[in-house]
């Protein structure tokens, strides 16, 4: 479980192309900070299974059906990613709750630059889109952002000049796809509710 708040800012150093399945190597000093083999961390929205660690990079597997429904498939030497350790039981909740199980892609439709935020639209699947509401919760490559609007082909997020500068929101430009994981209470009333309609 994560809250979507990132707390680096890292790079893929190297990816190794296996049968239907990759491995990557990513940069972070500071997400390695007590690392051990089997710990979980959050790659830009991805909940990632630590194999190797050092002092400042760590090895993580990613299978095929991850690679088929995030932006992971597209990641190369150089690419940068957004980095969150597992949260505890004593961390600060200042995004939402974050399963790190990403629900598909999005594309980025728009970036409109204003003097004090910049608005980010993107376009997505309607079976994503039914679950992103207004003024709710949506993780959009490990990051935890409140919809700010809602558009005929997906949804539009604010972005502070923070957000821009400690992610990689702030290098996001028209036509990139990005991770989205949509709240998951949201699912979960859609598969209650059928049997409260009978």
């Amino acid at each position: 479980m994560f809250t979507g708040i990132v707390e680096e800012l890292g790079e893929v150093t190297e990816v190794s192309w296996l049968d239907q399945a990759a491995r990557l190597t990513i940069s972070g000093a500071l997400v390695t900070q007590g690392c051990t083999p089997g710990d979980s961390i959050a790659v830009s929205g991805v909940c990632l299974t630590v194999v190797e660690c050092s002092a400042e990079s760590f090895t993580a597997d990613v299978m095929l059906e991850t690679l088929e429904r995030s932006a992971l498939r597209l990641v190369q030497a150089g690419t940068p990613v957004n980095l969150e350790r597992a949260a505890t039981l004593n961390t600060r909740m200042g995004g939402h709750l974050v399963q790190g199980h990403v629900d598909g892609t999005a594309t980025v439709e728009s970036v409109s630059v204003e003097e004090n935020w910049t608005v980010l639209t993107f376009s997505c699947a309607a079976s994503l889109s039914r679950y992103i509401v207004e003024k709710g919760s949506v993780c959009i490559d490990g990051v935890s952002l409140t919809v700010s609007q809602i558009t005929d082909s997906g949804f539009a997020v604010s972005l502070i000049p923070t957000t821009l500068a400690m992610t990689t929101m702030g290098k996001r430009s028209i036509g990139d796809m990005v991770n989205v994981e949509v709240d998951v209470v949201a699912k979960y009333v859609e598969r209650l509710l059928p049997g409260y309609a009978q």
